[in-house]
């Protein structure tokens, strides 16, 4: 399954600039890598942006003259902590990031939340690593079977139904917010920390739906103890081949998933960003990496660094957008 199939339209292309002369490009690229690459996780050891990383780190260890790929976890703020560590570290090609949708697109529009960093200026984007699907779900007691009959028991009972997210400012609380404009309906956003208690509270009939990253859900999906209703994504998914796709259900607009990439400090040497971009792409091309990321239920990346940069100020733009109309606040 290519990218291109999941990305939709041709993204633009994007340029890079880089400050050093090219004596000094050439002097920091020879060589490249000759001690080990650490490569920054900002959440916490065996979540799921963890297991990717580790997922991908010694296939790209292969492609980098066997130099080992240290992972380096730094939660907090919603990936914002662990992405600042990047963007101040050396240009030197030795720190890298596995950045999220939250920390590179989506915290830089929250009006209330102050960035250590500025995305376009502090990072040089590598590639997309994964997409990560938010399926709409609903308890398997609910009287909901269809998207389309949620949609008509919101409209009846404006502020009456809610749903949950896992945390105000998150990529599922966002979400909820497009679905609420694209179909016209009043429902109550109820914020839980992580997918855990979200999951928890859909099982015991706290909230009437819920957003998640696929993987999060998955498990209680496949045992029936939720109803997935859509998927955001132009194609209907390989591990949920029944469930219709928000174009499907006449929810055009909402065409949306998670994700996360490689990101490098800005004016690192483009020789070296080149490098670390062969090296990803192999590895999320290898056929092991690529059926571990689908066993967990993210699809593989591999975009091109213009591309990726292009993707990332469009997922900014959107997702801003959605922040003005909602008038979101950070957590």
């Amino acid at each position: 399954m290519r990218l291109g199939s999941w990305l939709g339209a041709a993204l633009l292309a994007a340029g890079l600039s880089f400050g050093a002369s090219p004596e000094a490009v050439a002097q920091s690229a020879s060589g490249y890598p000759n001690r080990p690459i650490r490569l920054v996780v900002p959440f916490a050891a065996g979540g799921p942006t963890d297991i990717v990383a580790r997922t991908m780190s010694p296939k790209m260890s292969a492609m980098l003259n066997n130099q080992p790929i240290v992972i380096d976890n730094r939660p907090g703020a919603g990936g914002v902590t662990g992405v600042d560590v990047v963007a101040r570290a050396a240009p030197d090609g030795y720190t890298i990031g596995f950045g999220s949708a939250g920390a590179l697109a989506i915290s830089p529009g929250l009006p209330d939340r102050t960035m250590p960093y500025d995305t376009l200026r502090d990072l040089a984007p590598i590639t997309l690593g994964v997409l990560v699907p938010e399926p709409v779900v609903v308890p398997a007691n609910m009287p909901f079977r269809t998207m389309q009959e949620f949609i008509a028991a919101a409209r009846a009972q404006p502020g009456r139904l809610n749903y949950g997210h896992t945390g105000t400012g998150s990529m599922p609380h966002l979400v909820g917010e497009l679905l609420k404009f694209t179909a016209g309906i009043d429902i109550v956003a109820v914020s839980y920390r992580g997918g855990a208690p979200l999951t928890t509270a859909l099982l015991a009939g706290e909230v009437q739906m819920g957003l998640a990253d696929l993987p999060v859900l998955l498990p209680q999906i496949r045992a029936g103890a939720i109803r997935a209703l859509a998927v955001g994504n132009r194609e209907r998914l390989p591990w949920l081949p029944d469930v219709p796709t928000m174009d499907e259900v006449g929810l055009p607009g909402v065409d949306t998933n998670n994700w996360h990439g490689l990101v490098a400090p800005a004016r690192v040497p483009e020789p070296i960003l080149d490098a670390i971009h062969r090296a990803a792409v192999a590895a999320l091309r290898d056929p092991e990496v690529a059926r571990s990321l689908y066993d967990q239920g993210a699809i593989p990346g591999g975009n091109s660094r213009a591309e990726f940069a292009a993707f990332i100020r469009s997922e900014m733009e959107k997702w801003a957008a959605v922040i003005r109309r909602g008038n979101v606040r950070a957590d």
